[in-house]
């Protein structure tokens, strides 16, 4: 029930957000902007991570989310008012996540379309995932 909720939501909020929608590249990680990996942490050893990117899971294997655990971990990463990025595999659950947090938190944000497929693609660089 929870996952329909949010998928709705994400749905109508797409259709006011303003979310800046663009590939990753390697000017902006040289930009040094926050880029925060939403994947799980499998999806992180398995591919690694973008240089500097943060990784902080949003959906988990089974799909579920907790966004005041979600949000207290971002927030520990960004600051309010500060513009940052969000990448997954694809695109996909970040362009979602992108405009609920750009509608209902006013957070500045970046979609990276493609996701780390298009980053590998592009070959950037990635470096193996540590635990903490």
């Amino acid at each position: 029930m929870n996952k329909i909720l949010l998928i709705i939501l994400l749905f109508i909020s797409s259709a006011v957000a303003e979310v800046i929608n663009e590939y990753p590249s390697q000017e902006l990680i040289n930009s040094k902007i926050k880029i925060i990996d939403i994947r799980t942490e499998p999806e992180w050893k398995e591919t690694g991570l973008l240089t500097g990117a943060i990784p902080i899971t949003f959906f988990n294997e089974k799909g579920q989310y907790d966004i005041p655990v979600f949000m207290r971990e971002l927030q520990k990463h960004v600051k309010a008012n500060e513009k940052f990025a969000l990448i997954c595999h694809t695109g996909s659950r970040t362009a979602m996540l992108a405009d609920f947090l750009s509608k209902y938190y006013h957070m500045k944000v970046i979609n990276l379309r493609g996701g780390m497929y298009y980053a590998e693609g592009k070959r950037l660089k990635i470096v193996p995932y540590t635990t903490k």
